[in-house]
C-alpha cells in the first residue's frame, strides 16, 4: 500500500494476452454505490477494453457488482463508464491506436488517496506463439527456481 495505493482488482489475463507498450492513469466516473460495491472489492476487469468516442474514453466491460444495500439506487452493473483523462493525453492515444494498430486495456483498478484509478494500458496483441513462448519461459524460471532451492 504505498502512497495510500489499495488495489481493488487486477486484470491479469491482459498481461498473457497483450504486449503492454505503456500505462497510464485515469480517474473513473462512477455513482455512489458503484463506489461502496468497488470498497467491498465487487468488481470484474476480465474482458474490459476501452474505446474513444467524441474525444472522450469510455471503458466497456467493466462489470462492477450492485451494492447489496443499494436497492433503487442501484446502477446497470455493465454500463459504459467515462474515463477522467485531459484532452492531450486523450489525443495522444486517440492516435496511437489509428496509427500503429494498438488498444486500450485497463490492467487494475485501486484507490489512491480516496479516489478510484484506473491504470489504463496501451497494448498489442499476442499471437498464439507468442503465448506458448511466455509460458515455456515461465516454466523454465520455475523450474531453475525450484533446483536452486534444493541445493
Amino acid at each position: 500500500m504505498a502512497e495510500g495505493k489499495k488495489t481493488i482488482v487486477q486484470n491479469r489475463k491482459a498481461r498473457h494476452d497483450y504486449f503492454i507498450e505503456e500505462t497510464i492513469e485515469a480517474g473513473i466516473e462512477l455513482y455512489g454505490t458503484e463506489v461502496k460495491s468497488l470498497r467491498l472489492g465487487k468488481a470484474n476487469l476480465q474482458d474490459s477494453y476501452a474505446t474513444i468516442k467524441n474525444g472522450e474514453v469510455f471503458v466497456n466491460g467493466l462489470h462492477i457488482s450492485p451494492y447489496d444495500m443499494g436497492n433503487r439506487f442501484n446502477h446497470d452493473p455493465m454500463r459504459e463508464k467515462k474515463l477522467l483523462l485531459h484532452r492531450h493525453e486523450i489525443n495522444r492515444l486517440s492516435g496511437l491506436i489509428q496509427r500503429q494498430g494498438l488498444t486500450l486495456v485497463p490492467l487494475s483498478l485501486y484507490f489512491k488517496r480516496g479516489m478510484v484509478k484506473v491504470e489504463l494500458a496501451v497494448a498489442k496483441g499476442k499471437k498464439l506463439y507468442d503465448k506458448r513462448e511466455a509460458l515455456a519461459k515461465k516454466d523454465a524460471m520455475r523450474e531453475i527456481d525450484r533446483r536452486m532451492k534444493n541445493h
